[in-house]
């Protein structure tokens, strides 16, 4: 099926029957880039329920929080799997905090955008070698910047298919899951973090504020995307 069809086939269908269509579609050409985060622990929950093998992989930047590498510990042992763990090159980062210093992303936005692109896009592209496809977490109330995405899109920056199951679901749907199905989550979520990634990068919100005002909150809103998501 092409991005279109694939679109129109499961516009009102459920993100497991989609999830489903897919992992069957791409064999082991396919893998959820997961963060940790809520919708990514719902859809790891959903696909294990599918396939106990199937590929899921989380990138380590090496400045995340103590909590969410407790979480990546819980997971596997929850589930009994093990998600693969990508590292930036040590060489690379050494050469860029020698240059521009340990917390270099605070300067400017240049230099905040290059320690994405060594800890979290390098690795990412190497994830990405043997894939046709992959599964992202992303609901289009989680920013302005993910407003005109589809549930099915053609990534031209990666050259796969992107899949987003959870899309058009509300915040209340997924923590509504998590809850039901007993996933675990990160322990920060209910110390005002709804978004968590590098912990230096990372604050919690108040309430009602936007679920990603929090990260990188010393930029403007259209700027507060790492890079994974380009055609966002």
């Amino acid at each position: 099926m092409t991005v279109h069809e694939l679109n129109q086939k499961f516009a009102a269908d459920t993100p497991e029957n989609l999830l489903r269509y897919c992992m069957s579609a791409f064999g082991d050409k396919i893998a959820l880039s997961s963060s940790l985060g809520p919708e990514d622990q719902v859809l790891t929950d959903m696909m294990v329920k599918i396939n106990k093998n199937a590929h899921i992989f989380t990138l380590d930047t090496g400045r995340l929080f103590p909590e969410t590498y407790s979480l990546l510990d819980t997971t596997n042992m929850h589930y009994g799997i093990k998600i693969r763990v990508y590292f930036p090159d040590f060489r690379r980062v050494e050469e860029m905090v020698s240059c521009e210093g340990i917390n270099l992303f605070y300067e400017s936005l240049e230099k905040r955008k290059q320690c994405c692109r060594l800890r979290k896009l390098e690795p990412l592209s190497r994830a990405f070698t043997e894939l046709d496809a992959w599964i992202c977490g992303l609901r289009r109330e989680q920013s302005v910047t993910r407003h005109e995405m589809k549930l099915v899109e053609w990534d031209e920056t990666n050259g796969l298919i992107k899949i987003n199951p959870l899309i058009n679901q509300t915040e209340k749907q997924v923590w509504d899951y998590l809850y039901a199905h007993h996933v675990p989550y990160n322990s920060l979520h209910g110390n005002g973090f709804p978004s968590i990634g590098c912990q230096p990068c990372t604050r919690a919100v108040k309430p009602g504020d936007d679920a990603r005002s929090g990260r990188w909150w010393w930029e403007t809103p259209e700027h507060r995307e790492c890079g994974l998501h380009r055609n966002a």
